[in-house]
């Protein structure tokens, strides 16, 4: 193994997946794995300036998240640690082939939609955004997932959803096997109305 003048490890033969370092930065890991992270940090610095580096990337992340700019999945604890800081968080949860009537207000800081689905089975979940005829506009691949969960939670960029038109999204989610077959774990319909004034209202 590499090591620096001061005889530290530059690599880790065993590294901390990203996602776990950030889930470990938010305080969202189970108290037995977060104890084992934690020695592992203790250990090895080369997961250190990982964890740094996450710790760096994260505020950035937060930032975006709290000017409202991003699409992506996010968990609860994030959502609970958005409330803590005082954002208003607007949420619906249609049910798989439903639809639901949405919007969005001026006071509104994160726009989410809690997406019911049975992950099982599903060794890769993607998420895609489509118009009002079906058509895919986005797609988010291999996003992350817990199987046991029953749900994805998802983040809509308010700052789109507060300069859109009165307008219908659906969102899909796939999910693939093990063989690479995809098949449709559900559909949401989103039919958002407009109630700010600006261009782009009617």
């Amino acid at each position: 193994m590499t090591t620096r003048d001061d005889d530290s490890p530059l690599s880790c033969t065993n590294p901390i997946d990203a996602a776990v370092l950030a889930d470990y930065w938010l305080a969202a890991l189970p108290e037995s794995e977060e104890e084992s992270v934690e020695e592992h940090l203790l250990a090895c610095d080369a997961c250190g300036g990982r964890l740094r580096e996450v710790i760096a990337l994260a505020g950035g992340v937060r930032k975006l998240a709290r000017e409202g700019s991003l699409r992506m999945i996010v968990s609860d604890a994030f959502l609970k640690r958005a409330a803590e800081e005082g954002l208003r968080v607007r949420e619906y949860a249609p049910p798989a082939g439903g639809n639901v009537q949405c919007t969005v207000t001026a006071e509104d800081d994160l726009l989410i939609g809690r997406l019911a689905a049975d992950l099982s089975g599903a060794k890769r979940v993607d998420l895609s955004i489509c118009d009002e005829r079906g058509a895919e506009q986005l797609r988010l691949r291999d996003i992350p997932v817990k199987s046991a969960a029953g749900r994805v939670i998802y983040q809509e960029s308010i700052t789109f959803a507060k300069a859109a038109p009165t307008m219908t999204m659906i969102v899909r989610l796939f999910g693939q096997d093990e063989s690479g077959a995809e098949r449709l774990l559900g559909e949401y319909t989103f039919n958002h109305t407009r109630s700010m004034p600006g261009p782009g209202a009617r």
